[in-house]
Parts: C-alpha cells; sequence; structure tokens
C-alpha cells in the first residue's frame, strides 16, 4: 500500500498555501493578493520562455515567493538584486515593503522583459530593472544591500559586485546548506558578520542568509 500524501502536498491550492505561509512568517495576508498576481505572471510567460525550472504552483509558493520573503528582516533601504532572474528575491521583497527602493539587474533578456512586465503590471513604482552582465553596471550610486540567490560563491559574489556596494553597506546571500570550505575561501578584506538559518513554511530544505561587509 502507498503511503498517503502530505498535508502540503495534497492541498492543491496555491493561494491558501500562500496566506498560510504569511501567517506563519507574520505578514499580512492581504500581500497574497499582489503576490499571486505576480506569481500568475510568472506562470504565463514561464509557458513560452522558460523563466524558472519550478512549474508546480505550490512549489512556486514555498520555492519562490516564501523563500524570498524569508529575507525581509535583513534587508532595507536601497537594494540591488544581482542575478535577479524572474525577479527572485527583489520583486516579492519589493511588494512585501513599499519601502524598500529595488533594483533588479540580470543579463538574460528574455528574464529582464519579463521582470519589466511584471513591474508595469503590478505597478510597483519602487522596482527598477537593469539589462547588465554585473561587471558592466554603473549605477548612478552604490546600493546599501545587495542580494543574491545566484551566485556560485560567496567569494565570487562578493567581489564581482564589490564596486556597488556603498560603504557601511551589507551583502545579504542567499545560500542552501552552509559550506564551511566556501565560507573560509571569502578573500581577507571581507567580513562574515553573521549566518542566519531562514524558515520558510512548506520548504523542507536548508536555506540560510549570509551577512557580509568590507573590511574597515
Amino acid at each position: 500500500m502507498s503511503s498517503s500524501p502530505s498535508p502540503y502536498r495534497r492541498a492543491r491550492d496555491p493561494r491558501a498555501r500562500l496566506e498560510s505561509g504569511l501567517g506563519a512568517m507574520g505578514l499580512d495576508t492581504g500581500l497574497a493578493d499582489p503576490l499571486m498576481a505576480y506569481l500568475d505572471e510568472l506562470q504565463k510567460w514561464n509557458a513560452a520562455y522558460n523563466l524558472t525550472a519550478i512549474r508546480d504552483p505550490d512549489e512556486m509558493v514555498s520555492k519562490h515567493l516564501l523563500d524570498s520573503l524569508a529575507l525581509l528582516p535583513h534587508v532595507g533601504g536601497r537594494m540591488l538584486d544581482v542575478g535577479a532572474g524572474a525577479g527572485l528575491p527583489g520583486i516579492p521583497l519589493a511588494i512585501a515593503n513599499p519601502a524598500l527602493d529595488v533594483t533588479v539587474l540580470d543579463s538574460n533578456g528574455k528574464k529582464v522583459r519579463f521582470m519589466r512586465h511584471a513591474v508595469r503590471t503590478l505597478g510597483l513604482a519602487n522596482v527598477a530593472v537593469a539589462e547588465s552582465r554585473v561587471e558592466a553596471f554603473r549605477p548612478e550610486s552604490p546600493f546599501g544591500i545587495i542580494t543574491s540567490r545566484a551566485f556560485a560563491s560567496l567569494a565570487d559574489f562578493f567581489t564581482g559586485t564589490e564596486a556597488l556596494l556603498a560603504p557601511g553597506g551589507q551583502w545579504v546571500a542567499m545560500k542552501g546548506k552552509l559550506d564551511p570550505e566556501e565560507l573560509a575561501s571569502v578573500p581577507a578584506r571581507f567580513v562574515i558578520g553573521g549566518t542566519h538559518r531562514l524558515r520558510v513554511p512548506g520548504l523542507d530544505e536548508d536555506r540560510h542568509a549570509v551577512i557580509a561587509g568590507m573590511k574597515s
């Protein structure tokens, strides 16, 4: 006899999953409306442009929306999301906190077109979309927070975006299971100020935020 599926897998209602997750994270369940609007647009575009390998709506809620929102306590002010892809984590964070000033950066044209479409459709006045390779990106001013969940290593992330970080600013790197060798390989001019376990409702995987800055 096969085992019964878990309640998470059995409940095929992405909005209910999202509202439950928002409540578990102490966030306003009213955010479900704009977040689901973003997810709907992502699903439509994903069918034609393959923006993300995750196609199941329930998985998108946990692995994209709630995973992104787990960074909320660690970001603020003017923020750059590097290698944003379809806008993750930058767009969900901007939806949840209108006080954030978010720039989402990616070099992939189809992903940038989707992000611009999503920003227009959702009326996100606090999001700017930039199409560029990170090493060629020249913003008018540096950023207080730089985040990403796409870079292969912390050392590459920090060195590749060093010129974009404002004095006193911080990197907030999203990682899965922490690798001691990866942490140890970070150049000495960067200081890791802390690592934080991220609790993502519906996601039974290791998720962490690594906070770092420049050595004074």
